[in-house]
């Protein structure tokens, strides 16, 4: 398949009046097509920080970082990816479909070409019917549903997703994850997910990125055994029961490193 995310010897230190803060040291990671790949770990870790080096928001002080085989600022050149945060941000004076809208006109799509990928992209994230609405007459889960068709907007291939959910309560939260599971399915799109849920990350992933702080580092990659398709109570399995505990493990590990 190919990696198309790849990091070797990463690091990020920022330099602050209080001295050198190191985000991110040696991190050493592969993630590959259609991979779905969650970041996990403490406030301060780094997982939100690797995410937006892959964005090209933020610049590594050491190592490598490819995506798709280009710089991240290359990548973003090249409309590699889709960033969802974790606050939709929405324009409250713009439509739902306007908001949407709005990379596609910085892009420079034809009319005619943005009513289409609104139109296709509303559907995917069952949407459509709310194309009008202005974004203070949806739900908040319905208004980060509306952020993610912005992100999917201009199809790109990678999608990066800084803890979406996090604001959510837990009924919308399993829903959109199941949402989100099968729009995996239907776009084959490689996601990078940073979340602070244990269950989440281990529903939701191909690949569970386990992070510890100070400085922030990979502590466990954990490749999940789980099928593909996942109905919610496969969270009651064994299996799945199994790959948590090994999660909250690295993440105690990674405590006890700082102790």
């Amino acid at each position: 398949m190919g990696s198309v995310i790849e990091a070797k010897n990463l690091d990020l230190t920022f330099q602050t009046n209080d001295g050198p803060v190191h985000a991110l040291k040696d991190v050493n990671l592969a993630i590959d097509k259609g991979e779905f790949v969650s970041f996990i770990g403490p406030s301060g870790c780094g997982k939100t920080t690797f995410l937006r080096c892959v964005a090209a928001l933020e610049t590594p002080t050491g190592g490598t970082l490819t995506v798709n085989g280009m710089t991240p600022d290359e990548a973003r050149r090249n409309r590699a990816y889709g960033y969802v945060f974790q606050a939709a941000g929405l324009y409250p004076w713009r439509t739902i479909a306007k908001n949407i809208k709005l990379p596609l006109e910085i892009m420079g799509y034809s009319a005619q070409e943005q009513e289409e990928r609104v139109k296709n992209v509303l559907e995917l994230v069952d949407l459509a019917g709310f194309g009008e609405k202005f974004p203070w007459q949806l739900s908040g889960g319905m208004q980060q549903r509306a952020s993610i068709a912005r992100a999917l907007a201009f199809d790109a291939d990678i999608l990066l997703m800084d803890e979406p959910f996090g604001a959510l309560d837990e009924i919308v939260r399993d829903h959109l994850n199941e949402q989100l599971l099968a729009l995996w399915a239907r776009t084959g799109k490689t996601i990078g997910f940073v979340t602070h849920s244990i269950p989440e990350a281990v529903y939701l992933s191909t690949k569970i990125v386990v992070m510890s702080p100070r400085p922030g580092r990979i502590t466990d990659v954990i490749d999940s055994p789980l099928p593909k398709e996942r109905p919610l109570d496969i969270r009651d399995t064994p299996e799945f029961i199994e790959v948590a505990h090994r999660v909250r493990e690295g993440l105690r590990a990674g405590h006890e490193d700082d102790v």
